[in-house]
């Protein structure tokens, strides 16, 4: 089965721009066939990107598909951007929107975590839900690992998607997990590396 969170060289290219809005900053983004949410910038990015405190220091955009989130806190907070996922479509076109939006960023080809080396300020992830519990659990484990400390793991998830057992996993893992918004079935966690 095809998915976002896979390498798959045989798709069809379906190369197409997209504006976003954010506050009052217009975002334009290329996407391409293979990438989440490729026709628009989905509800639950843009609730994560709206319930996300400001930022400072450095930020990780782990499985950042065509670069939304990444770019959006980085144009708007100055950030020091690394993004970073397994889809060579997706990696593509994000070096391709950090041109157009005028961001620069650290954009690495890596399964995971596999090819990150040190540690950030803040990490967010929209999970690849259907690439399976246990890739976006292993993602959450090496958050840990990956933040500096104080540091800051943004999570959004649906509660049809497993959000109750998300937030367990999380509390389990950083012993804190902080629900900024549960609205319409969508949940938005945080949690602070101790």
């Amino acid at each position: 089965m095809s998915h976002y969170f896979i390498e798959d060289k045989n798709l069809k290219h379906n190369i197409k721009k997209i504006i976003y809005y954010y506050t009052d900053k217009r975002f334009v983004f290329t996407t391409d066939s293979g990438l989440f949410s490729k026709d628009h910038v989905d509800e639950a990015t843009d609730i994560l990107l709206k319930n996300i405190p400001p930022l400072s220091g450095s930020l990780l955009d782990m499985g950042c598909g065509y670069g939304c989130i990444g770019i959006v806190l980085a144009k708007m907070y100055n950030l020091k951007l690394t993004q970073c996922d397994i889809n060579e479509a997706a990696f593509d076109m994000t070096k391709i929107n950090c041109r157009e939006n005028d961001v620069e960023s650290e954009i690495i080809k890596s399964d995971c975590f596999e090819n990150i080396g040190g540690t950030f300020d803040t990490i967010v992830i929209n999970p690849p839900i259907h690439a399976g519990k246990a890739v976006t659990y292993k993602m959450f484990e090496d958050s840990v690992n990956h933040l500096n400390p104080g540091g800051k793991l943004f999570i959004v998830n649906f509660k049809k998607h497993g959000a109750e057992s998300t937030q367990e996993k999380l509390t389990d893992l950083f012993g804190n997990c902080e629900t900024l918004y549960k609205k319409k079935g969508i949940f938005v966690f945080c949690c602070t590396k101790v």
